[in-house]
């Protein structure tokens, strides 16, 4: 057996640093998208990745894929927003199997209100506290650790502009 390979002491803070910016940063975003319109981090992302996707509609798969959701936690979520009336889910036209998820005028409205207060919110926590050059590199480190993660997977960093 392999003999681990220990964090040193900056690598160890380094390591603890992210998990709680990471933490204290998603619960900032949900707690903001909650009290303002109503829903949680992850619904508003499915909202999101749906409006940028052609005809606002993904499959199921592809949604999960997107959004880093496992099929049964995706299902859960997709069925409170179908209920809300912001989703609308049908049968695929040609794959009997695949199911697709598509964003409703309502839906789209509902994402166009909260995105001001939710882009507000990105702003103070994530860039604020940065120089320009700092978000620059912390930038090239998130591409650099998300090559190395996922190599094959294309970069969700650029919506399409269209």
């Amino acid at each position: 057996m392999r003999e681990p390979r220990w964090l040193d002491a900056e690598e160890q803070e380094t390591w603890r640093a992210f998990l709680w910016t990471s933490r204290l940063l998603n619960e900032a975003l949900d707690r903001q998208l909650q009290r303002e319109s109503g829903m949680p981090h992850a619904y508003y992302m499915i909202l999101a990745m749906l409006s940028e996707s052609p005809g606002r509609a993904l499959t199921m798969s592809e949604l999960a894929e997107v959004v880093h959701s496992s099929p049964s936690r995706l299902s859960h979520a997709v069925n409170r927003l179908e209920e809300s009336g912001w989703v609308r889910r049908t049968k695929h036209a040609t794959d009997r199997r695949a199911t697709i998820a598509q964003l409703t005028d309502e839906g789209y409205a509902v994402l166009v209100e909260a995105a001001p207060g939710h882009v507000d919110e990105v702003r103070r926590r994530l860039f604020d506290p940065l120089t320009r050059e700092q978000m620059l590199e912390f930038r090239e480190t998130l591409h650099t650790l998300l090559e190395a993660l996922d190599p094959d997977h294309e970069a969700p960093c650029a919506p399409d502009p269209g």
